[in-house]
């Protein structure tokens, strides 16, 4: 069984811009049998060249994606949220120890190089306004501020969450666009949380 060039690999990862991948997206790149492709990314990843982030999906250790792109593969469909988006958007002024995404699946966290991901579950009827922006020329998956806000809230309805008035930035909100995205959720405390927030 042949084996590949590190020079040559991280070469053709860079030329392709590909800082995260699956064995499958490394069979197709390199054009190998499956089987290559995963004892290729096990022998580098024992060198510590790739990190295995989970089961089947690696990044470079030399050139790592960023933390939201990594989120954003790491458990799919997910897009970032709640204190994540919010401190992003400098609603909140909170530096954030944990990126934290909205997802229509189950609830599940992964530590990845001491830091923590957590993907919370949301209803599929809520599943929606987030965009793809381009941060630090990777293409992420992030919720509207708007949204982010809505998912936080709910959260803090459901009790599952904490909230601090006087610390969130109302002006970089539209209020009425907060309240259309907080209705999909068919919850009145989110409703009147939302009341108290403004509440002069």
């Amino acid at each position: 069984m042949k084996k590949l060039n590190l020079i040559f690999v991280l070469k053709k990862l860079k030329e392709k811009n590909i800082k995260i991948f699956s064995v499958l997206d490394f069979q197709r790149v390199f054009g190998i049998s499956y089987e290559l492709a995963k004892k290729t990314i096990l022998r580098y990843s024992k060198k510590r060249i790739f990190v295995r982030a989970k089961k089947g999906l690696y990044f470079l250790a030399e050139t790592p994606p960023s933390e939201f792109a990594l989120a954003n593969k790491l458990y799919q469909p997910s897009y970032i949220s709640f204190e994540t988006a919010l401190s992003f958007y400098g609603i909140i002024p909170e530096t954030i120890y944990e990126i934290t995404s909205a997802t229509s699946r189950t609830s599940r966290e992964f530590k990845i190089e001491g830091l923590k991901f957590s993907f919370k579950t949301i209803k599929k009827e809520c599943y929606l306004g987030y965009t793809s922006q381009k941060i630090k020329n990777e293409t992420i998956l992030i919720a509207e501020p708007e949204k982010a806000l809505a998912d936080y809230l709910y959260f803090v309805s459901l009790k599952k969450r904490e909230l601090s008035y006087e610390r969130i930035n109302l002006g970089k909100i539209k209020k009425q666009k907060l309240i259309n995205y907080a209705k999909c959720f068919q919850n009145k405390k989110l409703l009147e949380l939302i009341k108290e927030l403004y509440y002069d």
